[in-house]
């Protein structure tokens, strides 16, 4: 087996390992599924390369038919954090399997109707997997995982590269790009579980003196608490479903007149420190929104060992 080719199931080993390690992170929301749609496109990369280096894919139609598939799989942790909310989440991987199934469809059609064919992939659907690998990286763009989010990215663009739009000709596959991306995959992936990891351990050392605050200040302490959980949320399921709840959480402070709002970067709240029933009445809204995604163990967890929060 080629050195190039062992260095790209070796990353995308690690890939899978670094996945399994973000669902445990994740356990208790609905983006376990993404994490374990990561694993599952690691998994399959890393087959396609043994394959490919032990000689099972030799000519180049096989080898773009195969990397179609798995480029197929590597789509789905997006769509599946898209659809990542109560209840419909679970029924939502179903749609997933089915877009993987669509965009592999054209490797499906080559092998089967036109054998020793290279896979007739559509103009829309190479603008449409590139605006997933986009939407990806801009989800977390603004988080702690932007950096490890954008070098995701860019492995993946290098993996799907001969699907790109304005790319026709089918070659050979080269395996040195194919490491480099993989590497970066790798990467990206090793450095979000490390975050994760991380944010987790500093939350468990300061959680014994949240909790202590909140005996003491009771609806002001839990208030904060959300704001926490809310922001342990916004690195686990990027921008584009926090800014949702966001929304929903102002459109209800505005029409009730509490003196706070919900922002990308937290709460802001202002009024009166003393006044607890619009305070209690924000935790008791907060927390019926999170609870569209994550489990009441989970706002343990994250928000600082506060229990009614």
């Amino acid at each position: 087996m080629p050195v190039a080719v062992g260095l790209s199931c070796v990353a995308a080993l690690i890939t899978a390992v670094a996945a399994c390690a973000g669902a445990f992170l994740a356990r208790g929301t609905t983006a376990v599924p993404a994490a374990w749609w990561a694993c599952g496109a690691a998994v399959a990369f890393a087959v396609e390369s043994a394959v490919r280096g032990s000689g099972g894919l030799v000519d180049p139609a096989s080898q773009a038919s195969a990397r179609l598939a798995v480029v197929a799989v590597s789509l789905c942790p997006i769509m599946s954090l898209l659809g990542a909310k109560r209840p419909q989440h679970g029924v939502w991987q179903f749609i997933v399997a089915s877009l993987a199934g669509i965009v592999a469809l054209p490797a499906a059609s080559a092998a089967l109707v036109r054998p020793g064919s290279p896979p007739d992939v559509h103009a829309l659907q190479r603008w449409f997997m590139l605006a997933l690998v986009l939407v990806a990286a801009m989800n977390f763009a603004a988080t702690r995982h932007g950096v490890a989010a954008v070098m995701v990215a860019v492995g993946q663009v290098i993996l799907l590269r001969q699907f790109l739009p304005f790319v026709e000709s089918v070659g050979q596959q080269g395996a040195t790009l194919d490491a480099v991306a993989a590497w970066l995959v790798a990467s990206g992936a090793i450095v979000a579980a490390a975050q994760s990891w991380l944010q987790q351990a500093q939350r468990r050392v300061v959680g014994s003196e949240v909790a202590e605050v909140a005996t003491r200040r009771g609806s002001q302490a839990d208030l904060a608490a959300f704001g926490t959980a809310y922001l342990a949320l916004r690195e686990t399921l990027g921008a584009a479903w926090t800014l949702r709840i966001a929304e929903r959480f102002n459109v209800v402070a505005e029409s009730r007149g509490w003196p706070c709002r919900l922002r990308f970067d937290g709460l802001h709240g202002g009024g009166d420190p003393d006044d607890r029933q619009w305070q209690a009445d924000a935790v008791r809204t907060g927390r019926a929104l999170l609870r569209r995604f994550v489990s009441p163990g989970w706002m343990r967890r994250h928000a600082a060992n506060v229990e009614n929060v």
